[in-house]
């Protein structure tokens, strides 16, 4: 089905839905490699009216990748709740659009539609929104997580802990640690991302995790972040709680990660079995992983992640983060489009009913700065994201690229007066490293914690 809108005397068309999928998504370099963006602002705008205008329906009856040749479309179709969709069912995007933003429409009303948002829906209205419509919804969201620590309650901001280390030293790591707990950082997750990602490797972390959280009785969680079939392999041999996996939102792109979703459906089950918690599962994401394995059929890179969010969704998982502006500039090329994007993401997981967090991050060869993080995490602080990083001065010198720092959480929770997870507030308590206030103690040379890493 083709679209045609008209601006003076130009007519702009569209050959079918993808096409004005794309050609309505605010500019990035990514569609632009791609071949998909925009030729103008003017084509974009006419783009988006025809966008405004377009029943909800439309999504269920034309996909933008085959039924037959995708996975991911199939969970999206086979899973959509008729019945959490009938009170929308009439809306245009349009009209969605306006009704999210209405006062009427909260937590409870948006979680009981859910079921009955595609992707492709979400990321329809969020190309319609502006950045403050992006936040004002997503701030409305509560969408809760629970292992040790609960994630994502009002007036709560949690932090993963991220101590990597290029070699994965054993003392490194530790250190890092000790700093990121000292600044009330790691009731998210103390989660690792491995320089060798083998069993050994593996198993190694997660028992010098446990020893860690064990030994300081930690509300929290631990999670090496290999590769799901690693994890699988030493399930019943290491002390895993959180079973991690990047994912994306073709069956395509996910192929090139070396999964699919009997793949994560067995992951999920073997570590739901494990019974040390509910909520077992950590996904990543990230706008232009679809695309950087020629795995996007065409579509723009903001609706693939979406569609991403459809695969977490499927395994109910703890946390969800997009890691922003991790894979370059060739896809988010300024801190601009990154913000955008980080704003998008985080919308989109949240009204997917996900307990969405942001890696607020960027790549040295792009042109962006940690005023950009700045603005970009006070923003997705005010839209109440679930959860940021914490990373040793904000540099991450294993993976080499920019992050946010257990200062930023700090400041983050400090200027807009939230705190950490409940049971990980009361740690800090009895160990006295913050106040009743939150307020950070001095911490002196006797410190039990500095004592007895």
């Amino acid at each position: 089905m083709s679209f045609k809108f008209s601006i003076g005397h130009i007519t702009y068309a569209f050959s079918d839905l993808k096409e004005l999928m794309a050609k309505a998504t605010p500019f990035r370099t990514g569609d632009a490699l791609a071949g998909l963006a925009a030729e103008s602002n003017q084509e974009r705008v006419a783009a988006q009216f025809i966008l405004a205008d377009l029943p909800l329906k439309t999504f269920l009856n034309q996909v933008l990748i085959p039924y037959e040749k995708d996975e991911v479309t199939r969970l999206i179709l086979d899973e959509h709740d008729l019945t959490a969709f009938t009170p929308i069912s009439h809306f245009t995007v349009g009209q969605l659009r306006d009704w999210l933003l209405t006062n009427e429409v909260d937590n409870a009303v948006i979680k009981s539609i859910g079921a009955g948002l595609t992707p492709e829906m979400v990321a329809a209205v969020s190309k319609l929104m502006r950045n403050q419509d992006l936040i004002a919804v997503a701030q409305k969201c509560e969408n809760i997580s629970k292992f040790r620590s609960t994630v994502g309650l009002k007036g709560r901001l949690s932090v993963r802990l991220q101590p990597n280390n290029p070699t994965d030293n054993a003392k490194g790591i530790a250190a890092s640690i000790l700093d990121g707990l000292m600044y009330g950082c790691g009731d998210a997750v103390i989660g690792i991302n491995p320089a060798t990602d083998s069993p050994e490797s593996t198993s190694n972390l997660l028992n010098m995790l446990e020893e860690i959280r064990l030994k300081f009785e930690i509300p929290t969680q631990s999670c090496i972040l290999s590769h799901v079939t690693t994890t699988l392999e030493i399930l019943n041999k290491a002390p895993v709680d959180l079973t991690f996996q990047s994912i994306a939102g073709t069956e395509k792109a996910n192929t090139s990660f070396g999964i699919n979703l009997s793949i994560l459906k067995e992951a999920y089950e073997a570590t739901k079995a494990l019974n040390r918690g509910e909520q077992v599962m950590y996904f990543e994401t990230g706008q232009g992983s679809a695309l950087s394995a020629n795995a996007h059929h065409g579509v723009d890179q903001q609706t693939c992640e979406a569609r991403a969010y459809a695969v977490a969704r499927k395994f109910d998982p703890f946390l969800v983060n997009s890691v922003v502006g991790f894979i370059g500039p060739e896809y988010l090329y300024d801190g601009k489009q990154i913000i955008r994007a980080a704003l998008e993401d985080h919308f989109c997981g949240k009204i997917l009913g996900l307990p969405m967090g942001m890696d607020v991050c960027y790549t040295n060869h792009a042109e962006a700065d940690q005023d950009d993080m700045d603005n970009l995490m006070t923003l997705l602080g005010v839209a109440g994201v679930n959860f940021i990083m914490g990373v040793p001065g904000a540099d991450d010198i294993m993976l080499n690229y920019q992050s946010t720092s257990f200062h930023d959480a700090f400041y983050l929770r400090k200027v807009l007066n939230k705190k950490p997870a409940p049971e990980f507030e009361a740690w800090l308590l009895k160990m006295g490293i913050t106040d009743k206030q939150g307020k950070r103690l001095e911490i002196s040379k006797t410190h039990h914690l500095l004592n007895s890493f």
